[in-house]
């Protein structure tokens, strides 16, 4: 039987060959950005030391807001959320989870209805 992917010399030169160029040029492009960020790095590491404590009280209010921010969407997309899911339930649309939750319901009632029986029987055995 003769190979299904068999392809020619040339083209699979022409393969190796741009393989070849685009890695060679992303290694460059690597190395670069590499020398790049040292270079960077280093004429701003002094400015870092003399401006640290201006920036590090900053950096972390900045935070912090941007923490604050984001858990008080978070909380608010979750509340739209339940509210969302609790009108639907109410109003009879059926949401997802809606069998559980009136399982479970069920479920503790019966159990309610239980413990009463339980409760009604063992004092009444303890009145007589």
């Amino acid at each position: 039987m003769a190979d299904q992917n068999y392809q020619p010399m040339s083209y699979q030169m022409v393969k190796a060959a741009t393989a070849v160029t685009a890695g060679g040029s992303l290694l460059v492009l690597s190395g670069l950005t590499l020398a790049g960020t040292v270079i960077a790095l280093t004429i701003a590491t002094p400015l870092f030391v003399i401006f640290s404590p201006v920036l590090v009280p900053a950096v972390i209010a900045v935070a912090l807001l941007i923490t604050g921010f984001l858990a008080s969407g978070g909380f608010g997309v979750a509340a739209v959320t339940v509210l969302s899911w609790i009108y639907r339930y109410v109003t009879g649309r059926h949401p997802l989870g809606a069998d559980q939750l009136d399982q479970a319901r069920m479920k503790l009632a019966s159990k309610a209805w239980e413990m009463k029986d339980r409760a009604e029987h063992l004092t009444g055995v303890a009145a007589s």
